[in-house]
């Protein structure tokens, strides 16, 4: 009597939608990832008050020297010289009248670089202007 041993099937892993899997993940991610326009790091001031502003607000960032970045809130932010915050801040407001501006002074950067900055906003006649500050906790 010749008894046969069955044949077993070889097992494998269906590797055909691991392409459509990590496509939709790289999707997801670029989807759910928010950009940020400007990256200056400084160190804010604190305050207790707290104000929601919309994402796309311009943001002008200053440090601690005096240097002045600024950003649209579509594009990736550029070191300008002081006086040029004026005719910047004039063409954003050009397109829309309505637009945030955002100031991100540094604790440690001079009062009157910040002031010539609010002065150069309010004779481009800027209307929406918030400074910008850490979170102090009450407790």
């Amino acid at each position: 009597m010749n008894i046969r041993k069955p044949q077993r099937a070889e097992s494998y892993i269906p590797t055909a939608s691991m392409a459509d899997i990590a496509f939709l993940l790289i999707v997801f991610f670029m989807v759910t990832t928010t950009i940020t326009v400007d990256r200056t790091r400084v160190a804010l001031p604190t305050s207790l008050e707290r104000t929601e502003v919309p994402k796309d607000a311009a943001v002008i960032a200053i440090e601690e020297g005096g240097v002045v970045h600024f950003s649209d809130g579509e594009e990736q932010s550029r070191v300008i010289n002081m006086g040029d915050v004026l005719p910047a801040a004039a063409f954003v407001i050009e397109k829309n009248s309505l637009k945030w501006f955002v100031i991100k002074a540094d604790g440690n950067a001079e009062y009157q670089h910040v002031d010539r900055v609010m002065e150069q906003l309010r004779q481009a006649s800027v209307r929406n202007i918030a400074m910008l500050t850490g979170q102090e906790s009450v407790s």
